[in-house]
């Protein structure tokens, strides 16, 4: 997903089109959980950009998109870019330690 949204739209509330944009992103993020992973990959990991209005787009954490759309109204932005692209990824395998500790509880 990559868009623009519009904040200020005439005879809306802003915090009604702020509701909105969330519910979009959350839709597109469930849509994006939704779909079949690749045999090797476990796990959907989202890159994220975030820009107010003319703004260089700015790298961001997926968790971290709500509040940042709450800041762009907060600020009485007209505008803001979202992106979040979606790629599956593989968790990395634990290391399994054994500690010297458990040998000594043994004896």
């Amino acid at each position: 997903m990559k868009k623009t949204f519009k904040i200020q739209v005439e005879n809306k509330h802003p915090d009604r089109v702020v509701e909105g944009i969330k519910h979009e992103v959350r839709k597109y993020i469930k849509r994006e959980k939704g779909k079949k992973l690749p045999e090797d990959k476990d796990f959907w990991f989202f890159d994220c950009k975030f820009a107010k209005e003319d703004e260089e787009p700015k790298t961001i954490d997926f968790t971290e998109i709500t509040k940042s759309i709450d800041e762009a109204a907060q600020a009485k932005c007209k505008t803001f870019y979202l992106e979040i692209l979606a790629r599956a990824e593989k968790r990395p395998e634990k290391e399994v330690v054994e500690s010297e500790d458990e040998d000594t509880l043994k004896e």
